[in-house]
């Protein structure tokens, strides 16, 4: 086996006892969720997700023969974006543009911006990327890291300096709605694009015209848990409501909706 280390990142200040706390875990996910990055090298597609070691190190073979069956999901220069964490006990999977099921990014064909000025979220080559995972291990359990520190981990693989075309239009948008972006949530008057770049892409989508009025519902979130409904008027988000479902789909009614 070929075992490939790309840089060598010093160690982390944390002994073998240290474990991440449920507060610290959800502001990891927080923190890296929907977060874009510039791939420094080929990011193959895989049946399982794609390992790789603290330090810098993974198996070449492995991601060379996964390469070799399912084609790159990401070539050097190509933008993606984590849409997916998931934090085990030793470990945090990272979803890559939709994951390992999906056939092409979300956000193919999306432009942002009003009228004739959007800008397209796309990576700068123009190459279409697919979805992916990678997989970071840590042997004596995963410690109690910030998204920081784990963007640090991840250095070798992403550049999450970069600026990004999305980026500058992020900063252009009015302060209450940048926050919103950032924040990865939902105020009333954001347009569609706005929220695909906060929420990413919804579960479900529906339409219908009453007197006229022509409205559209996205749904976020699956039972168990937080389930967040949108609805579109002429573009914008004119109501939220979040309920909380449990395993038999039942939901009860959660927050007020937002206003911004």
């Amino acid at each position: 086996m070929r075992y490939l280390s790309l840089l060598l990142i010093p160690a982390l200040a944390f002994s073998a006892n240290e474990k991440l706390t449920p507060e610290q875990r959800v502001e990891l996910i927080r923190g890296l969720s929907s977060e874009y990055a510039t791939v420094k090298l080929m990011l193959p597609r895989s049946k399982s997700a794609l390992e790789y070691e603290i330090g810098g190190k993974f198996n070449r073979d492995k991601w060379d023969e996964a390469a070799k069956e399912r084609g790159p999901a990401a070539r050097p220069g190509d933008l993606i974006q984590i849409t997916k964490v998931e934090i085990d006990d030793k470990q945090i999977t990272f979803e890559i543009n939709g994951g390992l099921k999906s056939g092409r990014k979300w956000y193919d064909g999306v432009s942002v911006g009003t009228g004739t000025r959007g800008v397209p979220v796309s990576n700068p080559s123009g190459t279409p990327t697919l979805g992916t995972a990678i997989v970071v291990k840590f042997p004596t359990g995963v410690p109690p890291v910030d998204a920081t520190e784990m963007k640090k981990l991840l250095k070798s693989l992403f550049d999450f300096e970069k600026r990004t075309s999305t980026e500058s239009y992020v900063d252009s948008l009015p302060p209450e709605i940048k926050a919103a972006v950032k924040e990865n949530r939902v105020i009333e008057g954001m347009d569609k694009d706005q929220v695909i770049l906060a929420m990413g892409k919804p579960r479900l989508k529906s339409r219908e015209t009453n007197d006229g009025v022509e409205t559209e519902d996205w749904v976020y979130g699956n039972a168990p848990g937080k389930i967040t409904f949108l609805t579109f008027q002429s573009n914008k988000v004119t109501k939220i409501r979040e309920s909380f479902a449990g395993l038999g789909g039942q939901t009860v009614q959660g927050p007020r909706p937002v206003t911004p």
